[in-house]
This record gives structure tokens, sequence and C-alpha cells, in this order.
């Protein structure tokens, strides 16, 4: 068997987090050079240490045995053992048997609980689904929502590759709209209206926006006009939206709160606009990404639909057991009072002030490089820098194709990084792997790694960039 053989869709999904210079990074790693992987979001390969409530209640839910040795329970808070107790009684079948395709209900009644509680509204336990990580929900939409190849899907650009990759992986069309770097990455109204009618002149019939809030490579929290507008756009225009809030717990500027879509979708009385939004333990202070545990909530849609999404579930029978215990642990954490609750408080708080701090180091220190750009990230847990690079003497690329010109400059934005790599050890993604304007160049990095390792990231970035671009300027000469 060779290429040939293979779905021609298969063949041209890209997937940037994980391509080529990753599989360099593991290749030179395996030769004995250290490399700072910021090339994805995976808190706890980046030293990041789990909360200690989610992994001792994995313990004892999949040993129960545990609980019948007094000497080893003296280890685990009472609380602990009451939750798991309380599991095991709601899930009588164990956490290696299937459960129902929408998750386990209790959790879905938590999950609704941690809604009602966030945003004051209330919520639906049966419009709640369990899913593997928030990427399996998204699917699930893009899969229900898929008409033939001509159905488009508006997504931000610079985006979160999943998206993209679906998209081609199922055959549907990219319908591409620029997020507003000069405006910290918000949505433009002018820009969604010119993206759809663009897409209509080719044929395109577009169903649903995408939207990622906190942001995606860009590390933007979204305000709440912004996603006021974003509503009344899909309103006029027939649109369903995703929301992805994975993201959602990383906040890093208190004047910048997160807002969720089913929140200000309440408040302007919206009724009539499908929402599917999702969230999941990956992220956050969690950082539980190896247990693919999350959730979609559903809005304004009809049972019967509802129930074609339950059946879509179904076929993948339903989402991991453990996942769902670990989502039951975010959404219900210990309260106060509780044996678990003080050291739950201090590894939350410390995990996300390190991040805060990591973010303003990284932002700060990135921005008096000369040729780097970056606005302090405010959420999320990475930075989407943009950089200068020298023009190529005789090279236009503002005469050459809309394809042409991105296969370029792409071919430049990888040179970068790769050089980057193999000269540093730093390993993060081009910024064409997520999408950006004609012109301009960036890289996607994480601030994840310990914050001794982000300060010399820094300090080589800076060296790095410096002897690059002047390279690069005298090769430019030269041709």
């Amino acid at each position: 068997m060779n290429l040939t053989n293979l779905n021609p869709k298969l063949l041209k999904a890209h997937y940037a987090v994980r391509g080529k210079i990753v599989a360099r990074a593991q290749k030179l790693e395996k030769e004995g050079k250290k490399i700072i992987y910021c090339n994805i979001g995976n808190p706890q390969a980046l030293k990041q240490q789990p909360l200690t409530f989610i992994r001792q209640l994995l313990a004892l839910v999949e040993y129960p045995e545990l609980m019948n040795h007094p000497e080893t329970l003296k280890t685990f808070p009472k609380d602990i053992v009451e939750r798991a107790k309380f599991i095991l009684k709601e899930n009588p079948k164990g956490m290696g048997a299937y459960t129902q395709s929408e998750g386990m209900h209790f959790i879905r009644e938590a999950v609704a609980g941690f809604i009602e509680k966030r945003d004051g509204i209330k919520t639906d336990v049966k419009r709640i689904m369990l899913t593997d990580g928030a990427s399996k929900g998204i699917q699930l939409v893009f899969t229900m929502l898929l008409h033939n190849e001509q159905t488009g899907f508006m997504i931000p650009i610079p985006q979160y590759p999943l998206y993209s990759a679906t998209i081609d992986l199922y055959g549907a069309k990219q319908v591409n709209y620029y997020l507003d770097e000069e405006k910290n990455w918000e949505l433009n109204e002018s820009e969604l209206n010119f993206s759809l009618a663009k897409a209509k002149e080719k044929g395109i019939a577009t169903v649903a926006i995408v939207v990622i809030n906190p942001g995606n490579p860009t590390g933007s929290v979204l305000s709440k006009e912004n996603i006021k507008m974003i509503i009344n756009f899909s309103a006029k225009n027939k649109l369903a939206i995703l929301a992805d809030e994975v993201y959602q717990e990383n906040i890093y500027n208190k004047a910048l709160p997160f807002h969720s879509f089913a929140s200000v979708m309440e408040e302007m009385g919206e009724k009539n606009v499908p929402l599917f939004s999702f969230h999941s333990i990956s992220k956050g202070f969690l950082g539980e990404c190896g247990h693919r545990g999350g959730y979609m909530e559903t809005r304004n849609v009809s049972d019967e639909v509802y129930e074609q999404m339950v059946k879509l579930q179904s076929i993948g029978l339903c989402s991991n057991t453990a996942g769902q215990i670990a989502t039951f642990a975010m959404v219900a954490p210990p309260k106060t009072g509780d044996e678990s609750f003080d050291l739950y408080e201090k590894e939350k708080n410390g995990i996300l002030a390190d991040l805060k701090e990591k973010a303003e180091i990284l932002g700060a220190e990135l921005n008096k490089i000369p040729g780097m750009h970056i606005k302090v990230p405010t959420g999320a847990m990475y930075a989407f820098v943009k950089f200068d690079l020298p023009a190529e003497d005789g090279i236009h690329p503002e005469k050459m194709g809309e394809e042409e010109r991105l296969k370029h400059e792409a071919a430049r934005d990888t040179d970068y990084c790769m050089k980057l790599l193999e000269e540093t050890g730093i390993c993060v993604v081009p910024g064409s792997g997520f999408g950006q304007k004609p012109g301009t160049f960036h890289f996607r990095t994480t601030f994840l790694p310990p914050k001794d390792e982000i300060k010399a990231l820094v300090e080589k970035f800076g060296k790095f960039h410096t002897a690059y671009t002047a390279s690069a300027g005298k090769a430019a000469v030269k041709k």
C-alpha cells in the first residue's frame, strides 16, 4: 500500500502543531539536544503538576479496593473518599464499563450546575453531552451540519488547526475571516460580512461560525460587546455558533473578564441562533490533556436535532470514563470546609498566578527585541508573535496569486522556525500553520515552560532573531 491508496481528503488535511518541525524536534532530542517544546498546550508535559484532588479521586474510583484498607485511606482526605463512594454508587458498573452515550447523568447534572453558577442562567441537563475533550464535540457538530462539499464553516484566521484539518478531512469548505490584530484580535463585523459574501460568490453555503474565546493562538479575550455583535451577525445570516471556550479559566487581566456565549445570548433574549459551547479538562489550571475529558452544551436546537446528535455520539459508544470523572472534578471542585479544599485552592491559584507571570514576562521581553511585536496575552496559554523579515531582492509577493503567495510566505516562516529549533532547541509553530494576513509573519509559542526556561527562551529568541534577519538581509542583497 502507498499514498495513492489513501483517502485524498486525509492527505489534504494538515495539523501544524504536530507537523514536521515537531518531528525534527523529537529526532534532535533523541540525539541528545535539549528541546523546549512550546508548540502545543500540553501543560503537564512542560512540568505543570497535576492537581492532587483529581489524581486522588481517580485513584479511588479506578481501584475501589483501596477504600477497604484503613491504613491506606489515611493518605486520602475524607471528602475525597466520600466523593469516590458517591461516584461508585452512581456508576455501579464501574470504570471499565460503557456509560450512557451522553455520559454519566450525575456528571451532566454537575455540568449544568457549573454553568448555572458561572452564568446565572438556567441550563438544561438534557442538552449536555460529555465528550473526549472538546475536539470530539466540535467534530460531532461539524459532521452533523455538513450537507455536501459546498458546505462552509467560518473560522478565524489565525485559528487552531483542528478546524482547518477537520474541514479538509470532511470535504467541506473553509470560510476564513481575519481577526483584527491591531484591536487585540477582536472580530470585525465588516470583515465577517466580506468573508461571508466572498464565500457566497463561490457557491458556498455557509452554515456556522467558529469563535475561539479566549483565543488560540492569539491569547486574547473578547469583550461582551464583540460577542453581542457576533450573535447578531449569526442571527442575521442564519448561522450556528461553535463557541470554543476551553480557556475560560485562563484569564490574566481582571479588566477583560470571560463572558460565555450562552450568558450573552441569554441576556440578549436570542432564542433562534443554535449555539454549541465546548469546555475541556485539558486547559485551564487542570492540564489533564491525556485524560481526554470535556463537555458540549447545546442551545436553541429542537428535540429532533438533539436526538440525532445523541445518535452520532452513540456510534462511538461513549466518552472515556476517566475523562468523565475528571470533568466532574473540574465542574464540582472541593467546597469551603472540605478537607481537600485548602490544598486544591493553593495548587489552583499557584498555577494560574504562575501562568499570568510567565505571560507578562514573555510579552514584555519579546517586545524589547527589535523586529518582534506582541501584545501581552490576557488569556489562554499562547502568544502569537509577529516578527519582521527583510524583503527579498527581486521577489514581489504582492504580485503573486493568493495561493502562490501563501505558499511562498509559509516557506519563509517555516524556515525561520526550523532554524530556530536547530540553533536554540526552541520548538514553536509557524504562523502559516494557523493562518495569517498576507505580508505578515508570526509564530505561536506557549508560555507553559517553567519560569527559568521562559527567561532563557526569551534571551535565545533575541539572539537568534538578530542573527537570522541579518543573514536573511544579506542573502536578499546578494540575489
